[in-house]
């Protein structure tokens, strides 16, 4: 004769509704099928979210960070449940059509998590993170979920070693691909950087995406202090992955839901992370798109005024030296909020972590190596202001953003040479058809002209390895890799699908980049202006089924964080 189950744990808030009494025996009769007993069943279920996936080395340690993450969950009293997402690597897709999935896999990955926690009435949630659109969308599913949990980093790449200096990453190659085409360099010594810039496991190892939203997530909050930084193949992540998955049920044990951590001042920390790394600018968009699903106001202009308060105090590639391995062996990110925490107005060192200290204690914890050059002491900054600008104008009346880090350009006119798609850009290229003074416009990538706003270091790492990064200028109404450096401008809003100015540019253009009047714009008469809009139609969709079509069809502008879940959702609805 059977016993009955046994009483539910009261921490149990969501998955009691799926697992107790007799009406549930149904469900419990199904999960006993793949192994969960009665125990299991009484413990609060915690899921955990990967991202594995064989289509790049970013993500590829999550199958085992996940069984560590699991009996950390077990040794804490919680049942956990393993379930995957999807991620498109930028990396691999960079310069095809594919590049067009990544920003989109964003939304995809934020709904499929959210759609298994709601579906499966779990107790709180770890999302194992790597590539550069796992991370947002793990964070944008905790804020519409607010069960308790958290994220956690798989950890970066090492870099690779060339010429006996390990500093090389993806982007070396990149670069080298125009060396190449420049005749700079011969065949056989891109395929040696090739083979000797990705050595392993983890994501891209300058201060790219990836490595610039795992430090905002430490700096909102979301991801425990110090474990993010720990590289992919460093012996110490799979404890940091135990570490995670007990930490989550103290969490949920407390109730404590993303959404007490998440705050406008904790957003605020991670904008000064961003500026203060010379991090990607992927990080606007991101944040901007978590702040939406948190409920938070939050405009793009701001981000602007705070790194202009900011100091670049971490001297990271692409505008630096250094890669994340290099930060994590100097004492990692908390040195960077050990450095803002001395000039009141920096950071707001109350906000409270997943792991229970606030950033001034993270910050006041923080262990330097001896000797360490990776970040700088705040009295003497790399830079007295952030690594990005926001700039508006007549080319950006909505705005767009400018990457400062690793140089000092912040002026520069030019004439405009206009391609209508990242490919045509790049044949240029390629024909060596662009010459310095030259500015670069690549229209028709945005958003929804893409779809999906693709990244552009195919092009601009060609345009470095020719030589041209440092007289050229480049915009477009899509995005740059963290990876870019030298005078670029992206996310130009409105977008040219949508009608925007950046549109009706054409060839020989002069254009105006100005960050000291935070302006963009075009000197061409108003006149002339209007009377090129009156001949001006809007392009025929790339895609017109399927989930290209579909996110095409709902996302919002790039300065409100190309989310599929603002006004033009809203308006959907409110038309039925």
């Amino acid at each position: 004769m059977s016993t009955p189950p046994p009483v539910s744990d009261p921490a149990k808030r969501h998955s009691a509704a799926l697992t107790d009494g007799p009406d549930r025996a149904a469900a419990r009769a199904m999960l006993k099928a793949i192994g969960f007993t009665d125990e299991d069943l009484a413990r609060p279920l915690v899921g955990v979210a990967t991202n594995w996936i064989e289509t790049m080395p970013c993500n590829y340690n999550q199958r085992r960070l996940a069984e560590h993450v699991k009996a950390g969950i077990r040794a804490a009293g919680g049942t956990p449940m393993e379930f995957n997402t999807i991620a498109v690597s930028d990396g691999v897709s960079m310069g095809t059509e594919g590049m067009k999935a990544s920003l989109i896999s964003r939304e995809v990955i934020a709904d499929s998590i959210e759609l298994v926690v709601r579906g499966h009435l779990l107790d709180g949630l770890v999302c194992l993170v790597g590539c550069d659109k796992t991370i947002p969308g793990a964070a944008m599913a905790l804020g519409r979920l607010d069960v308790p949990g958290l994220a956690l980093y798989n950890g970066t790449i090492y870099p690779g070693v060339v010429d006996g200096k390990r500093n090389a990453t993806v982007v070396s190659v990149f670069e080298a691909i125009g060396a190449y085409r420049a005749g700079k360099i011969t065949l056989e010594r891109l395929y040696e950087i090739e083979n000797a810039a990705c050595p392993g496991p983890g994501a891209c190892g300058g201060q790219f995406t990836a490595n610039t939203m795992s430090t905002v997530l430490e700096f909102i909050g979301l991801s425990p202090a110090g474990l993010n930084g720990i590289p992919a193949e460093d012996r110490s992540k799979d404890a940091a992955a135990h570490a995670a998955g007990e930490l989550v049920m103290d969490l949920v044990r407390r109730d404590v839901r993303p959404s007490s951590i998440v705050t406008r001042r904790a957003l605020e920390n991670g904008i000064a992370s961003v500026a203060a790394t010379g991090g990607s600018t992927n990080g606007v968009l991101h944040l901007l798109a978590i702040a939406h699903e948190y409920g938070i106001p939050l405009d793009i202009d701001e981000f602007g005024v705070i790194a202009d308060r900011t100091p670049v105090v971490a001297d990271m590639q692409p505008g630096g030296r250094y890669t994340a391995t290099d930060m994590f062996e100097a004492g990692g990110v908390a040195l960077v909020m050990r450095e803002l925490s001395k000039r009141p107005g920096l950071l707001h060192g109350d906000e409270l972590t997943v792991d229970g200290r606030t950033i001034a204690r993270i910050a006041a914890d923080a262990v330097e190596t001896p000797g360490q050059k990776v970040v700088v002491p705040l009295e003497t900054p790399i830079k007295p202001t952030g690594g990005l600008a926001i700039l508006r104008g007549s080319l950006a009346p909505d705005g767009c953003v400018v990457k400062l880090a690793g140089h000092e350009r912040r002026q520069h006119r030019g004439p405009a040479r206009v391609f209508d798609s990242e490919a045509a850009c790049y044949d240029a290229v390629r024909a060596q058809r662009i010459k310095p003074g030259d500015v670069v416009v690549i229209r028709y990538e945005g958003p929804v002209g893409g779809p999906g706003m693709q990244e552009m270091l195919l092009v601009t790492g060609a345009l470095v390895g020719e030589g041209l990064g440092d007289s050229i200028a480049l915009l477009t109404d899509g995005r740059f890799s963290g990876g870019t450096h030298g005078l670029m401008v992206g996310h130009v809003a409105p977008e040219a699908a949508l009608g925007g100015p950046i549109a009706i540019v054409e060839e020989g253009d002069e254009i105006v980049i100005d960050v000291d009047r935070a302006a963009l714009d075009i000197d061409v008469p108003a006149d002339e202006i209007a009377r090129r809009f009156e001949r001006w139609s809007p392009p025929a969709p790339h895609y017109r089924t399927g989930v290209m079509a579909k996110y095409a069809a709902l996302v919002g502008s790039a300065s409100e964080g190309a989310v599929t879940t603002g006004p033009r959702m809203t308006a959907n609805l409110s038309a039925r």
